[in-house]
């Protein structure tokens, strides 16, 4: 996942007021390799009980993600034997400055029985591969001209420092967007001097299924999310190039059996061992989740002691790192060091688990658990000295093997068992003929209200005529000549 200027963007809501109570969105989110799988017993729709989706990637514009093509995915009911899956060569595209992805693999398996209901294997089950990946061509947030003369007026450095830093900024092969000719922009999108690349596959998996509870006949529910990466390469093709190697994988898994007490959130930690050639340079772990890399513009007093291939180029990291083990530089490189103007920084993380646990009465009643955590986060930061208007806290951010699990499961755990059919029709009965479509309930209605009004309005006419009649008749008689009386003689 690539983060471009991440935590700028407000989040927007239907409800008044809560979009300043809810995080901020990146401005731009770039996604690869996606694996989703949810169960839902509660879902409004019985053909979203199960649900798998692979997806080879996706984009977000605050907060704003349309559906990706060539995503897989599969729902139940109904039940489904075999996984859908899908190949694909991504095509060249504008967000090639951000992602390059070589070819992608995935699988999606959605499950939900009509009489078992979730007691199937497997459940829910989705996986991505990619064969080869290059994050950060360039970085849009920085200026992509090298002539910053005038335009450093936020910088904490003395006027003959920013000076000196304006004119070493004007001598390097590419701009700052570049990181100063060190990655190779947006029309080269093959790994060597990316940010990050893999030489190796990287794989995902997300998974959903019942497990037994321990001295229960029910089943726990449990979410787990895995990641298969052997190493990644920074700046792959330059003179600081650092391999990344996996000693550990990854591994997020919650498990719910409706009980607070017997859930549980268990996190396999990543080690990561980064090495220049044969030196290890530092090691991140549980206990060192973090380490800092330097971008630094040497000063003349040290461009000119320098090696012909690092004259013109940022220095990234410690110095003696990237000099040559012979060079006669080596026993000064901590005094040399001091000749370079640090500019940014590079942040390395791993790890940054996060878990949520409570008790739920809805949908549910039961128990409801949730954790995240990342493989690896590489942020790249600016420093005091660079002194651009307007430069975010974090100019990009790329976040590896990104897992989010969750479960949430009744109390006492999912009960299984083999739920009833419909009755069957009797043996000798004929199934009745299917009704044609003018005299489904639907359009019978339709005669009847009309019957039904034309009825009233006859009863009007005859409630108000009647009257009217009588009165005419009445009027008659009143105004007919009295009967002549007879005489008598």
């Amino acid at each position: 996942m690539v983060r471009i200027l991440p935590s700028s963007a407000p989040t927007n809501t239907i409800l008044p007021g809560y979009s300043e109570k809810l995080p901020k969105q990146s401005a731009l989110e770039v996604g690869f390799g996606l694996s989703s799988a949810q169960v839902n017993s509660e879902s409004f729709l019985i053909a979203e009980r199960s649900i798998a989706q692979a997806s080879p990637g996706g984009v977000a514009v605050q907060g704003k993600s349309p559906q990706s093509p060539g995503a897989v995915a599969q729902t139940a009911l109904p039940d489904n034997e075999k996984p859908t899956t899908f190949g694909l060569n991504p095509p060249k595209t504008p967000l090639d400055l951000l992602v390059k992805v070589g070819l992608l693999n995935g699988s999606a398996h959605a499950r939900w029985s009509e009489t078992l209901g979730p007691c199937v294997t497997p459940l829910s089950d989705a996986s991505t591969s990619l064969a080869s990946l290059s994050l950060l061509n360039a970085i849009p947030t920085l200026p992509g001209v090298t002539d910053l003369s005038g335009k450093l007026t936020e910088s904490k450095l003395n006027p003959d420092q920013l000076t000196a830093l304006t004119d070493q900024l004007k001598a390097l092969p590419g701009p700052l967007s570049e990181l100063g000719g060190l990655l190779p922009g947006p029309d080269k999108a093959d790994g060597k001097g990316s940010l990050i690349s893999l030489p190796n596959t990287l794989s995902t998996r997300s998974v959903v299924e019942l497990v037994d509870i321990p001295g229960s006949a029910n089943k726990a529910v449990r979410s787990t999310s895995t990641l298969q990466v052997a190493s990644l390469n920074l700046l792959a093709g330059t003179p600081f190039a650092v391999s990344l190697n996996v000693v550990s994988q990854p591994t997020l898994q919650v498990t719910s059996t409706g009980d607070a007490k017997t859930s549980s959130v268990k996190y396999t930690a990543p080690v990561i061992e980064a090495k220049q050639g044969d030196k290890v340079l530092f090691k991140l772990d549980a206990a060192n989740p973090t380490f800092d890399v330097p971008i630094g513009i040497p000063l003349p007093d040290l461009t000119t002691q320098l090696p012909d291939a690092l004259k013109k180029l940022p220095l990234i990291g410690d110095l003696a790192n990237a000099l040559p083990k012979d060079s006669p530089l080596q026993s000064k490189a901590g005094e040399l060091n001091k000749l370079k103007l640090d500019i940014g920084v590079l942040r390395l993380s791993i790890a940054g688990l996060q878990q949520k646990a409570e008790d739920v009465t809805q949908p549910l009643k039961g128990h409801h658990v949730a954790a995240s955590a990342r493989m690896l986060d590489l942020q790249v930061l600016p420093t005091q000295a660079l002194g651009l208007p307007g430069l975010p806290s974090a100019l990009a951010q790329v976040s590896l093997g990104e897992q989010i699990a969750r479960a949430a499961a009744p109390a006492g755990g999912v009960v299984c068992g083999t739920a009833g059919g419909p009755p069957a029709p009797p043996a000798n009965k004929p199934a009745p003929k299917e009704p044609h479509l003018a005299y489904t309930s639907a359009y019978q209605a339709i005669p009847m209200f009309w019957t039904g009004t034309a009825m009233l309005m006859v009863g009007v006419i005859l409630v108000a005529a009647l009257p009217r009649h009588r009165i005419r008749r009445a009027q008659a008689a009143a105004d007919a000549p009295a009967p002549e009386e007879d005489d008598q003689p």
